[in-house]
């Protein structure tokens, strides 16, 4: 009988210390900087840095992750220059027609149209007026690299659409429309 008075009374004070327990205050935490950190606004001022504030520019010459540099600066110099010097780094089981292609139905066939004649959608209906036609003009694939890096005169710049490796693609493409007009 005794046995089972123990084992009530321990069952009991089980039920009683676990009754007390509050579940909306969290349990210790070891470390609690690790859970809980501590936020800082980004413009604020802070003892952190030396000049006292949280958000700090770059340091000079920091260049972005996954950032290619092109060497030839956005001018006409630069244009010429690319014109007559840069060659493609693009191989011969590289230069694939079909990726090209795609690439210029996406970004350069309303404009441009389908055979480079400069009689897209966008030309036919009057939006933008006097993009030349391939057969009209010198380029080289440097040229094309150049102008799809940064644009010229009412073409803007698709550098931020397509990679460095896109822009050969469709830059051989279009050598290979004009060699077609």
């Amino acid at each position: 009988m005794k046995r089972v008075y123990k084992i009530t009374l321990l069952f009991g004070i089980t039920i009683l210390v676990a009754s007390c327990h509050n579940k909306k205050a969290p349990n210790y935490q070891y470390f609690p900087n690790m859970y809980e950190s501590v936020g800082y606004e980004t413009y604020s001022e802070s003892a952190a840095f030396k000049n006292g504030k949280e958000g700090q520019l770059p340091v000079d010459g920091t260049i972005n992750r996954g950032f290619e540099t092109y060497d030839y600066e956005n001018s006409t110099a630069g244009y010429e220059l690319a014109k007559a010097n840069l060659k493609s780094p693009l191989d011969s089981l590289d230069r694939s027609s079909d990726k090209g292609k795609a690439l210029y139905d996406i970004y350069c066939i309303s404009c441009h149209g389908a055979t480079g004649d400069g009689k897209g959608k966008l030309v036919e209906r009057e939006k933008f007026l006097g993009v030349p036609s391939y057969k009209d003009r010198v380029i080289t694939e440097g040229s094309i690299f150049h102008v799809e890096t940064y644009g010229l005169n009412a073409m803007g710049s698709h550098a931020n659409q397509l990679s460095k490796h896109e822009r050969w693609l469709v830059a051989d493409y279009v050598l290979k429309l004009k060699s077609q007009l």
